[in-house]
């Protein structure tokens, strides 16, 4: 570590207005600043960055963004002048998409309802912003740096911490997609999920007996509403004691997921970090025994309040620590367990001062490079420790399956193990609005599988809003309906029926567009570039875009204009929409085709055990000469297989003269995976309506 720092020095000394530091490249277009006083111990490894940013080349002359650092009130201070740039990313929180004038506090903190802070204080800290100039080219800023800091973007970045000197790392590309890929070759990018986690999902705090988990289960087979996955909040537990389950509310566990499977859901169980104090309770037992848990200042397992009463909280900074809470997923997983929710990871403490949380003089001991530190140090990345270790238990205890890991508390680089949500959010039209910008701004921070829960978890949601927000929500990287405890129930068919069947068929549109989903989640896990897009995407120097968060694209192909949206500014061209049914309602989303593009759709299923290959729709609009074209991927939706070369790419083309479709090929152009038997593809132009015969359909056969 202190080697390539020496090294650093010996290649670069500059010095801004009296403040030294050493800079160089560590690749093309990466640039690393270290300032005066940094001391690796402080910092490194980073937990951002997957590999040491070693020095390769001297920093090029002309290099345009370069840090200023300070020291002003105690505070570690970076400062860049950006001029007129527009500014994005810098992770979760609530405001507008275009970060300019804004202020991120970056301290993870339970806060319900964005009330504290007025949403700048999420769960979740990603200091890194994504720059976009005028003329397209862009920008990435990194301040590799844990520590309890602010964020302030305008024509200055401003960012403070409360730590010692830090280093900054900047990427200059010449496109918002250059940026993403290379953040994402340096931080890693997200995994293939499983096809099911893709899937609509149906959540509350909580459902509980297990009567009631069964019976949420029939009620959506019942009314033929698609659905994968139902989850379990914190009820589940023998008095909310981690990897337990009630005896009374829940005596089998492995036949209520049994149950579930053999109706095609999956199940997700929360764990929560804090381990329940009690000398009878093995998962306490065994953390004493090993010394595992957080120290206070004084040397001893720091206790507080948390759900179960007073509570011990693992010490995830130490390796051994993470070894053990992997190992304790193993028989938990064996009762049919598909997947994994990891929530109050911030961490939460009931009692916990203004910031709900552990006392900063706490102790996190470190291991495998990493210095001990206060909390102040290691707060930050509390959860992305915990959701590290969780699914390495996942992947232990069921080798042949992809992972699935919800986390709420996160770090830049969080991506690498989980999928995450934005938290405990309000049922209004305001939050509905916000989350679009939310989720855009998370997918720009490389945390491309996000969502907020549907219908708002905190207050009473109504069928109108229900109606609204499915009608846009189902679009989102990850779709969960999801409510608080003693609020009104908000699932699908728990109002009228005709919120029941606008929700129906917004659902219906997410699984028969799961072809096209899947296919962007693949090429994300490959290129690190978000699912869900904002619109500025499509034309990066169109300035009227630059502020769009109505409406959002998924992948790059599609538009999506939620019912609400006044006035929005749209991509130029011919973009042309497509219906999804051939009787819609006036609550779902305008869908619209880029010119020269396609886009692949499945039958509707009632689940991704269903779901099937076998018959395609795809959707041609043609560019001005008449020509469009796709990739398309399919795998076995699950395992790792796909690795070894159990994959398909497809390259889809097609030819359009004079309004009819005269050609269309599927050639496959990567992978092993060869299709078994007869596959139908129905091809059609984006002005006819799906759902019945079209007009000028077209059906192939390969």
């Amino acid at each position: 570590m202190r080697k390539y720092i020496a090294a650093a020095a010996a290649l670069f000394m500059i010095s801004i207005a009296g403040f030294a530091q050493q800079s160089y490249l560590a690749q093309d277009g990466v640039a690393v600043f270290i300032p005066e006083g940094f001391n690796p111990e402080n910092h490194l490894p980073s937990p951002i960055f997957q590999r040491d940013l070693v020095p390769m080349a001297q920093l090029p002359s002309g290099w345009e963004l370069v840090p200023r650092f300070s020291t002003e009130d105690g505070k570690s201070v970076m400062t860049m002048n950006v001029d007129d740039a527009d500014l994005y990313g810098t992770g979760e929180v609530y405001g507008p998409l275009r970060r300019n004038g804004d202020r991120n506090i970056f301290w993870n903190r339970d806060n319900g309802a964005y009330g504290a802070h007025e949403g700048k204080m999420l769960y979740q800290t990603h200091p890194w912003v994504l720059g976009l100039r005028k003329d397209g080219s862009a920008f990435g800023i990194v301040c590799d740096n844990t520590w309890r800091s602010s964020l302030f973007c305008d024509s200055t970045v401003r960012y403070e911490s409360d730590g010692p000197a830090f280093r900054v790392v900047v990427i200059e590309k010449a496109t918002v997609q250059e940026v993403l890929s290379t953040m994402g070759e340096l931080s890693g990018r997200m995994e293939l999920p499983p096809l099911w986690a893709l899937g609509y999902q149906q959540c509350r705090f909580s459902y509980y007996p297990d009567s009631r988990v069964k019976e949420i289960a029939d009620s959506f087979r019942e009314r033929s509403i698609p659905c994968d996955v139902i989850w379990m909040d914190i009820h589940y537990m023998d008095g909310y004691r981690i990897f337990t389950f009630d005896p009374k509310t829940f005596p089998d566990p492995k036949g209520l997921n049994d149950y579930l499977h053999g109706r095609n859901f999956k199940s997700v169980y929360m764990i929560d970090p804090g381990a329940k104090v009690d000398s009878s309770y093995f998962v306490d037992v065994q953390g004493l025994a090993g010394d595992y848990f957080v120290h206070d200042a004084q040397g001893r397992p720091f206790s507080g309040n948390m759900w179960p009463g007073l509570t011990h909280w693992p010490d995830f900074s130490m390796p051994q620590v993470q070894h053990w809470w992997a190992g304790l997923y193993k028989d938990f997983m064996a009762q049919g367990v598909d997947g994994i929710w990891n929530d109050v990871n911030e961490p939460a403490v009931f009692g916990g001062g203004d910031e709900m949380t552990m006392p900063d003089s706490n102790i996190h001991r470190g291991g495998n490079g990493r210095a001990a530190g206060n909390h102040v140090r290691y707060h930050n990345i509390y959860g992305y420790d915990m959701v590290k270790a969780s699914r390495m238990g996942i992947l232990a205890a069921n080798p042949d399956k992809r992972p699935f890991v919800l986390s709420r508390a996160g770090f830049l680089g969080v991506q690498r193990y989980a999928a995450t949500w934005t938290g405990d959010n309000f049922s209004s039209e305001d939050h509905m609005k916000m989350s679009i910008p939310m989720t855009l701004n998370m997918g720009l921070t490389l945390q491309a599988f996000n969502g907020p829960d549907i219908g708002g978890f905190l207050g009473d949601c109504n069928p109108q809003l229900l109606r609204m927000w499915t009608a846009t929500g189902v679009y989102f990287p990850f779709v969960r309906n999801h409510s608080c405890d003693g609020t009104v129930n908000q699932e699908p068919f728990a109002f009228d029926a005709q919120t029941e069947d606008i929700c129906r068929r917004a659902i219906n549109r997410r699984y028969r567009l799961l072809p096209y989903i899947y296919t962007l989640f693949e090429e994300c896990s490959r290129t690190a570039l978000p699912v869900m897009r904002p619109v500025f995407m499509a034309d990066a120097k169109d300035q009227a875009l630059r502020a769009e968060q109505q409406v959002y694209m998924l992948g790059e192909d599609l538009l999506v204009i939620p019912c609400w949206a006044q006035n929005p500014a749209l991509p130029s061209g011919k973009w042309a929409e497509f219906r999804m049914e051939k009787d819609t309602d006036s609550y779902q989303a305008k869908l619209m085709l880029r010119p020269g593009a396609m886009i692949t759709l499945a039958d509707v299923c009632q689940n991704t055990e269903e779901y099937s290959a076998s018959t395609l729709t795809v959707v041609v609009n043609p560019d001005a000469d008449g020509n469009a074209s796709a990739l398309y991927y399919e795998d076995s939706g699950d395992g790792f297989s796909y690795k070894k070369g159990d994959f398909a790419r497809y390259r889809l083309s097609a030819r359009v003269v004079k309004g009819k479709i005269v050609n269309f090929d599927m050639v496959q152009i990567e992978g092993e995976r060869k299709f078994q038997g007869p596959r139908t593809v129905k091809v059609l132009l984006a002005g006819d309506t799906l759902g019945g015969k079209a007009k000028k359909e077209k059906v192939y056969t390969f």
